[in-house]
Order: C-alpha cells, then sequence, then structure tokens
C-alpha cells in the first residue's frame, strides 16, 4: 500500500508547496504582411477587420490608402467614401464608433485613423482602443497608421496585436515598383508599352516618393482606355516648373482658377497632404483677412482682389471642406478642388 506521502509526491503537490505558475506572456503579434499581400487583397475585394499601417516609407503607405479607397468605392458602393480621424483630434469613443456603428443605409464603413502614435501618450486610451478593435462589429474596416519612426514604439504593441492584420512598408526594391505601377495604371485602364514603366522607375532612381508622383502625372496625362508608350513616357517625365505650394496659392491668390487646379494636381500627386493643403489655404484667406499669414505678399494679393464679405466666405468655405473631408462626407482631392473654385471666384 503506497503511502500518503507517496500519493503527495505523485500525485498533487503537498500542502504548504506552491504548484508552478504560467508565465505571464504579453500579445502575440501575427507576423506582418507586405504592402503588396494587400493590395492584392484589395483587388479581390477583401478588407480586414482592422489594418495597422507602419513602417519608414510614407510614400508606400500613402499610395496603398489611396488604393484601399478606390477599392472600398467600388466594393461599397453604399458608402463609399472613407471616413479620416487624427488621434490626437479624436476620442477612442469616436474612433469606436466609426468603426463599430452601423445604420440600415451604411451597413459597414471605411474609416482611417492618421497619427496613432498620438494615442501613445495614454496607457488607457491604447488599452482601450485595442479592447475595443478585438471585439469587430460587421463587416466595416479600420485603418491605423503609424508614422515613420526611428525605433519600434513599444506602447503601441496592443494596437499591433489586436490588429487583424499588420502591414510593415519597406523601402520597396524595382520589382516592387514596378509591380505598383502596373497596378496604378490598371486602376486606370491605361496598359503600359514595353519599357514605359522601367524607363519611370530609372528616372526616379528607385525613389519611392518621386515614382508614386511620377506615376501620378503620367495617369492624368494619359487618357483612359489609353496606351502610354515609352517615347510619350519620356516626354512626360521632363521637369516640370511651378508644381510647388506657394505657386498653387499664387495662381489661388491672383484668381486663376484653371491654373490653379493645374498646381494642385501636381501638388497631391508629389505627395502633398491633403491637410497641408487646407492649412496653406486657410492661412492665405485668413491672412488677407487681417491675421498672420506665412506667404504675405499672397495674402496682400488676394485682400486687392476681393472685399472682406467674400473673404469671409471663401475662408468659411476652407473650413466646411476640411469639416466635410474629415467627416467623411467628402473626398479629400473633391473638397479640395471645389474650394479652390470658391476662393478663386472671390471678388
Amino acid at each position: 500500500m503506497k503511502s500518503s506521502a507517496g500519493r503527495s509526491r505523485a500525485g498533487s503537490p503537498e500542502r504548504g508547496s506552491r504548484a508552478p505558475r504560467a508565465r505571464a506572456e504579453g500579445p502575440v503579434r501575427s507576423p506582418p504582411s507586405r504592402p503588396l499581400d494587400a493590395l492584392d487583397a484589395f483587388g479581390r475585394g477583401e478588407f480586414p477587420a482592422t489594418l495597422y499601417l507602419e513602417g519608414p516609407a510614407e510614400a508606400v503607405k500613402t499610395a496603398l490608402l489611396a488604393e484601399c479607397r478606390h477599392a472600398w468605392r467600388r466594393r461599397c458602393p453604399e458608402s463609399p467614401l472613407a471616413r479620416v480621424l487624427r488621434a490626437a483630434e479624436s476620442s477612442v469613443e469616436e474612433i469606436l464608433s466609426a468603426y463599430q456603428g452601423t445604420s440600415l443605409f451604411s451597413p459597414r464603413e471605411l474609416s482611417i485613423v492618421l497619427e496613432v502614435e498620438d494615442l501613445g501618450r495614454s496607457e488607457k486610451r491604447i488599452a482601450a482602443l485595442a479592447a475595443g478593435i478585438s471585439r469587430p462589429a460587421g463587416s466595416s474596416c479600420l485603418v491605423l497608421v503609424e508614422s515613420a519612426a526611428e525605433s519600434p514604439r513599444k506602447s503601441l504593441e496592443p494596437l499591433r496585436a489586436a490588429s487583424a492584420t499588420r502591414v510593415e512598408t519597406p523601402s520597396p526594391g524595382r520589382a516592387e515598383l514596378l509591380r505598383w505601377g502596373a497596378a496604378r495604371l490598371r486602376r486606370a485602364e491605361i496598359s503600359a508599352g514595353t519599357g514605359a514603366l522601367e524607363a519611370v522607375v530609372d528616372a526616379c532612381e528607385g525613389d519611392a516618393l518621386a515614382f508614386f508622383s511620377e506615376l501620378e502625372k503620367l495617369c492624368a496625362g494619359t487618357a483612359a482606355s489609353g496606351t502610354l508608350g515609352l517615347e510619350e513616357t519620356l516626354a512626360l517625365l521632363r521637369p516640370v516648373i511651378g508644381a510647388d505650394l506657394p505657386e498653387y496659392l499664387g495662381a489661388v491668390a491672383l484668381g486663376q482658377p484653371v491654373l490653379a487646379a493645374q498646381r494642385l494636381g501636381r501638388l497631391l500627386a508629389a505627395g502633398i497632404g491633403e491637410g497641408t493643403v487646407l492649412f496653406a489655404l486657410a492661412n492665405l484667406v485668413g491672412g488677407a483677412l487681417g491675421g498672420w499669414a506665412r506667404y504675405r505678399e499672397l495674402s496682400e494679393a488676394l485682400r486687392n482682389r476681393a472685399n472682406p464679405r467674400a473673404l469671409s466666405l471663401s475662408l468659411d468655405a476652407v473650413y466646411r471642406a476640411e469639416s466635410a473631408w474629415k467627416g467623411g462626407r467628402a473626398d479629400a482631392v473633391a473638397a479640395l478642388e471645389q474650394v479652390t473654385r470658391e476662393v478663386c471666384a472671390a471678388a
């Protein structure tokens, strides 16, 4: 007959001894996906419940977000516009409401939260958002975008782990840029002639920002269902003067809507953010009304052309455009084009 001591050794531990505890582990991150994998998924109309976008290549993030928004418009005509939020300006409740809230008219929504690193100042906000996105509602898609950093932000690990898909954006190589170019031309219904895309990559010396900028100009300068040949590509790749922000503001200040629209398109194609352009436009009009102006001479030119009432209406139009864009009620590019025409028409 076995003694009780023997049973204690073979079975449960003796009284007074401590059972070994399972080691507490932090959230486990899924391996990151490649940007081109996400691009292919968007092309198939597949959207994860939550997408965490990080990495050093900001140009790739911008291009991927553009493809995501286009694919969403095509796949979800009932709610085609993305709602864009900024972490510093939005509460966790607002972000989760945009993600989890549904209605009979829009059963699913695309929400994009920029500069999610601003949440890193509060562990409670990160924990609350991570808990919320781990419980998706319906078939909406939430995209969290982390700005580039020299080292990983450890405080954001709970958000990375809670996201259904995580995409890192290293600097793309030549082969990847060629695939990006082919996808962008395909979306514009443009076929590339032999050597056309290779010429773009060579002209940009592999720089992603320059490549995507030139690619947008090529798409804008080529008719839909057309062919982009090598000679035409080389002609369109020639440097264009006057595509910077002051030149755009100058066209607006002088009331030249056609030139302003052209320069606006070049700014956006060069990777300048919509928010940057809206802020500069508001500063231009605000300066004409007597406020601080970064480009004082341009604000004075606008003030000389338009009366105070027209300037007040123009500033209101800028604020309404920003509100409509951030609230997801209007496409950012369409809002910028409209408000550019309105300010140009002020008299």
